[in-house]
């Protein structure tokens, strides 16, 4: 399925992991006080951690850059219970992913919203070669479909989605972050893509 397929799709915030070795000098450079290793630990991992909440907050580039400096606070305050079990970056985008459902549980002001096919139908034609407005419409809405039907998922394989999919992670990486093996995440892979393509397909397009 086409919707599906776009889990695979690269984002273009993403950036690779930062490597074990080199987390591990930083990290104990950053226990001796040492500034700079602080700012290359951001450096190495900011654009990875923003293109997880850019995708989870649908493309919200303010909610996710303002998420992504309170994932970084949380971060450096919790620094103290980091057991080097996975990756740093592995441990932070697990608390990327938790900030970001904490805003959803948060009782949201109620704005005006603009109505998106009504933009559609008065933006100014797009020059040839580009999508018009309602390829652009109809693109976002299988993305939106594709969204709520990921958080819709149950927790334990809503995490193994994203964190495979959004946040590039290693299925290595899930497992030994999450405290089981490469098979049981896997598993929940395989399952998680199963229910997505029966919540999908039953959908209006």
């Amino acid at each position: 399925m086409a919707t599906l397929q776009a889990l695979d799709t690269p984002h273009p915030f993403a950036a690779p992991v930062a490597g074990e070795d080199r987390e591990r000098r930083l990290l104990g450079a950053l226990a001796g006080g040492d500034r700079a290793a602080a700012e290359e630990l951001v450096e190495r991992t900011y654009r990875r951690i923003y293109s997880l909440l850019h995708r989870l907050t649908g493309g919200d580039a303010e909610l996710a850059a303002d998420l992504t400096q309170e994932t970084y606070r949380k971060a450096w305050s919790a620094l103290g219970g980091f057991d080097g079990r996975a990756q740093f970056s592995t441990w932070l985008h697990r608390i990327a992913y938790t900030t970001f459902l904490n805003h959803r549980r948060r009782p949201q002001l109620v704005v005006a919203v603009d109505d998106p096919e009504e933009e559609a139908a008065h933006a100014t034609p797009d020059p040839p070669g580009n999508p018009g407005p309602d390829e652009a419409l109809d693109a976002s809405r299988r993305s939106d479909r594709l969204r709520r039907a990921v958080l819709a998922l149950p927790e334990s394989l809503r995490y193994t989605v994203t964190a495979r999919f959004w946040g590039e992670l290693p299925v290595r990486e899930i497992a030994r972050h999450e405290g089981v093996t490469s098979v049981a995440v896997r598993k929940r892979l395989r399952k998680a893509m199963g229910m997505l393509a029966a919540t999908l397909q039953g959908e209006p397009t």
